[in-house]
C-alpha cells in the first residue's frame, strides 16, 4: 500500500523536475549548468521516494497497513 502512494509525491517531484529541466534548456552559463544538475538531483529524489514505498511495502512495515488493520471490525459481532 506504501508503493502505491509513494507515486503522489514522486510524481509531483518529477513534474517539478522536468520544469527544471526545460527552464535549464532556456538558460545559459552557470544557470544552465546548475538546472541541469538540480533537475538530475530532483529525478534521483522522485526515485528513492518509490524505492522506499516499495521497500515499505514489501518488508511488511507499512504504517498504512497497521492502520488498516486496527480499523478493521471484528467479523462475529
Amino acid at each position: 500500500m506504501c508503493f502505491l502512494f509513494s507515486f503522489m509525491p514522486a510524481t509531483f517531484w518529477v513534474t517539478v523536475g522536468f520544469f527544471v529541466l526545460y527552464s535549464s534548456t532556456k538558460a545559459d552559463g552557470a544557470v544552465g549548468k546548475f538546472g541541469r544538475i538540480l533537475a538530475v538531483w530532483i529525478f534521483i529524489l522522485a526515485a528513492a521516494i518509490l524505492i522506499c514505498g516499495a521497500y515499505l511495502t514489501l518488508s511488511g512495515d507499512c504504517p498504512i497497513d497497521q492502520f488498516l488493520e486496527q480499523m478493521k471490525t471484528p467479523s462475529g459481532s
